[in-house]
């Protein structure tokens, strides 16, 4: 079964995974699966992520985190922009989950970044996801 949207199955992923109380999950590797992990990451979101070559694409495999005495780290992980409808924001216009205790992760022309790195740079860019 092909997939369209490789990024929203990477979130739903994660999402089931941490239902589940999994300690990894393993997700379809591309740039943009890449660069959400990776902000991931340095957000403190996941303990890590590691390529796992399948002799095909790729795998990344996403170390989940929890909490001390177990709880989620992650909350809730939502697709923003979507393959039927791409949502832009300019700087000024960036969402601020939670207010700006959860991420947008964003799809800019020098990558992929938390809003925060945005706001930084003054760079806008695509909303691809919002995690609390």
């Amino acid at each position: 079964m092909p997939l369209h949207d490789l990024t929203a199955d990477m979130l739903t992923r994660i999402r089931n995974a941490l239902r589940n109380r999994a300690k990894t999950v393993l997700c379809v590797r591309n740039k943009l699966n890449l660069g959400v992990a990776k902000v991931l990451q340095e957000e403190g979101f996941i303990q890590g992520f590691e390529i796992v070559e399948d002799g095909r694409q790729g795998l990344i495999r996403v170390d989940l985190k929890y909490g001390t005495r177990g709880e989620q780290i992650i909350n809730e992980i939502q697709r923003v922009s979507r393959t039927g409808c791409r949502v832009y924001k300019g700087v000024e216009e960036l969402p601020r989950p939670l207010q700006g205790l959860g991420i947008t992760i964003i799809s800019t022309s020098r990558g992929v970044m938390s809003d925060r790195k945005c706001r930084e740079d003054k760079i806008g860019g695509e909303v691809v996801a919002t995690v609390c």
